[in-house]
């Protein structure tokens, strides 16, 4: 028996980790159950620290975890899923294909970020989506010291006020002083659509963020849209021009495209609707986690958001579901009541919230060192021994804040 799982993000590697401890709990061997993980790279982007300097050594390395648990690391990327012959075709790194059987396949293929079709987008706009774009606006950021002070120069435009804009656009003000020296004044603004920036944070934390804005000089244009964009300066729907040569675009994610493979329904996001052991309904053998799937968390109608907290769990109930299937065991029900959010705030601070309206719990520094334990520690992958690693993928413990 072969169970696949295509992605080796947060849900790709909790679901592998999972899969891997419950085959070792009910004494099965890899030979009884091959669990195969396909991925570009045996590496885990660390995602939600994209926005900060240095992109490039926001990784870690997943290799020696696998080989510890006995999972297969298959190199490649996953082109086509025929869920009919229960087979994935997979593109190598040389550009041959390759076709991989499955008995159970977990989909993990993630999210990329969604870009309109915006007049100068794709050759002017920068993001900080996956690691190659992070690590092109972090040269581009470097290369304006070469280049003569102006107001393009020294602005940067923001397109999104949700959790990503906010977090970009507060590191940008320190990054900029450290490419451009410590007696820049560099301006930043945030561009939203919505009425106010952070539109989902509530009453208690958005009064918070407002104020670290300010505090940090970072101007806001809410109810505006980017209209177009050029190598000089953006045009927002208001008609305002403003003059920049960095333009950040962080507005609205959407399932990875591999997901439209899969005949089944799908939510605007294009996440692939499952049931509570996160299985596709009507598509035999197939399970989504992480941000492919939409997923109920409980029973008051909260859906898992596209995070890297509700990724680790979600991948560790997929993984260990799919392999209870193959294993004759029960299933275990994805659940997860408990909700944090900690958003990064630059020299601010940051701000830490629980439960799904978001209570303001902690602020400024203390919020910080929080933020900084998530960034730097708990969403890591566990350390290549292998108890330690299996441990560590009990769904019912995984990522309950």
């Amino acid at each position: 028996m072969r169970l696949v799982i295509i992605g080796a993000g947060f849900a790709g590697m909790y679901a592998a980790l999972s899969a891997a401890r419950l085959r070792d709990i009910r004494g099965a061997t890899p030979k009884e159950l091959e669990i195969a993980l396909v991925a570009p790279e045996p590496t885990l982007v660390v995602r939600p620290r994209l926005y900060e300097p240095k992109p490039e050594t926001l990784t870690a390395p997943l290799a020696d975890v696998l080989k510890s648990i006995d999972v297969v690391y298959v190199q490649g990327s996953a082109e086509t899923i025929d869920t009919n012959s229960r087979a994935v075709t997979i593109v190598t790194r040389e550009g041959t294909k390759k076709q991989l059987s499955y008995d159970r396949l977990v989909v993990a293929t993630g999210s990329r970020l969604f870009r309109p079709n915006i007049p100068g987008l794709s050759e002017h706009g920068f993001s900080v989506d996956q690691l190659a774009d992070a690590v092109a606006l972090d040269k581009h950021l470097h290369s304006l010291a070469s280049r003569p002070a102006s107001n393009g120069r020294d602005t940067v435009v923001v397109a999104g006020g949700g959790f990503t804009g906010i977090e970009a656009a507060t590191e940008m003000p320190a990054r900029l002083r450290a490419i451009l020296g410590k007696d820049a004044k560099p301006r930043v603004v945030i561009v939203d659509r919505s009425k106010a920036v952070a539109p989902d944070m509530g009453s208690d934390s958005r009064p918070v963020i407002e104020d670290a804005l300010k505090k940090l000089g970072i101007e806001t244009r809410v109810g505006a849209g980017v209209e177009s964009l050029e190598g000089s300066g953006v045009l927002l729907s208001t008609g305002e021009h403003i003059e920049t040569e960095t333009v950040i675009w962080a507005a609205g994610m959407r399932a990875a495209p591999l997901t439209t493979q899969i005949p089944a329904e799908r939510d605007k996001l294009g996440r692939l609707l499952v049931d509570r052991d996160l299985r596709v309904p009507g598509v035999a053998g197939v399970f989504a986690t992480g941000d492919a799937a939409r997923a109920a968390c409980d029973d008051a109608g909260n859906y898992a958001l596209m995070s890297c907290q509700h990724a680790l769990r979600m991948g560790a109930f997929a993984g260990n579901n799919a392999a209870a299937e193959l294993l004759g065991v029960p299933t275990k029900p994805y659940h997860q009541v408990a909700y944090a959010t900690c958003l990064d705030l630059g020299e601010a601070g940051a701000i830490f919230t629980l439960g799904w309206e978001r209570k303001l719990r902690l602020v400024g520094d203390e919020a910080k060192k929080t933020k900084q334990q998530i960034n730097t520690v708990w969403i890591y992958p566990p350390r290549a021994e292998r108890a330690a690693a299996l441990a560590s993928a009990d769904p019912e413990h995984v990522s309950e804040l």
